[in-house]
């Protein structure tokens, strides 16, 4: 069941149109959220290649855009959003050439591994159908407010 829809989230990431990946929150904690996208598979992602493929890594945008809602839903305050920057990633294992091919629907579970104001370290998994398609680790930046 989806406790977070599309619109909000597009509010809470600065991700606009097409390139708002996620449709739901499905749950979320403290440290932790499970996202759906099913917008991988539409002809317009401007993730895709030129060819009209999605090579799996792309998982890892769709990741990151659930650990930017994340932070934003345990934020400390109520002030506009600020911009984050995928700083790293690693040990990341991809368990197929393409993400476009997935069964069923994705689902995105991040763990914040640790953090703060100014960055935060995640865990997060891709699957489809059950399936776990792509998993790693990030390190986020984000824009302090002055």
């Amino acid at each position: 069941m989806i406790v977070i829809d599309r619109q909000r989230i597009a509010e809470m990431i600065p991700h606009a149109g097409t390139m708002c990946l996620l449709d739901g929150v499905l749950r979320w904690d403290d440290v932790s959220i499970s996202c759906l996208s099913r917008r991988y598979r539409d002809g317009d992602n401007p993730m895709r290649r030129a060819d009209g493929t999605l090579g799996t890594a792309c998982g890892i945008e769709i990741a990151a855009q659930a650990m930017a809602v994340h932070g934003r839903l345990v934020a400390a305050n109520d002030r506009p959003p600020t911009g984050g920057y995928l700083a790293s990633v690693r040990d990341v294992r991809l368990g197929a050439e393409r993400l476009d091919e997935a069964a069923g629907h994705l689902i995105i579970d991040v763990e914040r591994l640790m953090g703060d104001e100014r960055g935060a370290t995640y865990h997060f998994s891709v699957a489809g159908d059950g399936v776990e398609i792509l998993s790693g680790r990030a390190a986020v930046f984000f824009e302090v407010s002055r």
